[in-house]
């Protein structure tokens, strides 16, 4: 297989998986560039903050520290509780980017939510090759987001229209991934595992501080199950 047919049939392979990914991140990479360009950030910044920092949420929560009183210490804390989930769910994937070659780096770079729905549910078709199918949808995923913010930044100025809710487009974004891999899974006790500690960590925690502790409780959880199970996890349905 020569390299041009190599990437063309992985870029094939790829880009189906990562339309519902393109249907929220335009609308609300969109809706990022417009409220950086609200608050006096041009489409430069909108650019530079979707390609260096690429952190979705944390995009959002920025603008308001941009346009806070300097807190250093209050950004730091922000961060890390917005942000907390990478590692965990950047650790399972040790096992899928083992021996990936030298597109490793750019693959965990740009490691988001919906890049890892999409690389941990799918394996590539047979014949397409692993790392070459995994950069696309990393890449695809990255293009989509930075575009989308881009132009939002770019149409700031000339489009005005309440914005309130539309950072809802994620949220739905991640139900129907969710949904679509338990359709198509056979085996839902990560999933309900994941919703129940969710749930009583959020009552014990509440809105503002339960993202590390439900991501805590989730890994103490799997690992302890792990280690004590015998064959497969038994499906929870």
């Amino acid at each position: 297989m020569n390299q041009r047919h190599k990437y063309q049939s992985a870029f094939l392979a790829a880009f189906p998986n990562t339309l519902p990914i393109l249907t929220g991140f335009a609308f609300l990479g969109f809706a990022y560039g417009l409220l950086m360009s609200a608050n006096g950030y041009g489409p430069i910044w909108s650019f530079l903050m979707s390609s260096i920092a690429f952190c979705g949420s944390m995009q959002f929560v920025a603008v308001t520290l941009l346009t806070s009183p300097f807190a250093p210490l209050q950004a730091l804390y922000m961060a890390l509780m917005v942000n907390a989930r990478h590692l965990f769910y950047g650790l399972s994937m040790l096992e899928k980017y083992k021996g990936i070659g030298k597109v490793k780096p750019f693959l965990i770079y740009v490691l988001c939510d919906e890049t890892f729905s999409i690389v941990n549910s799918k394996e590539p078709p047979e014949g397409v090759d692993r790392a070459a199918f995994y950069f696309f949808v990393s890449f695809l995923d990255y293009f989509y987001w930075v575009t989308a913010s881009t132009l939002g930044g770019l149409f700031g100025s000339a489009i005005q229209f309440n914005t309130k809710g539309l950072d809802f487009v994620l949220t739905a974004l991640f139900i129907v991934i969710f949904l679509e891999q338990w359709m198509e899974g056979k085996n839902h006790f990560s999933a309900v595992t994941g919703i129940a500690c969710s749930i009583i960590c959020l009552m014990l925690f509440g809105t503002g501080n339960f993202i590390i502790p439900s991501m805590l409780l989730i890994l103490f959880v799997l690992s302890l199950y792990r280690k004590f199970r015998k064959g497969d996890i038994p499906s929870c349905t």
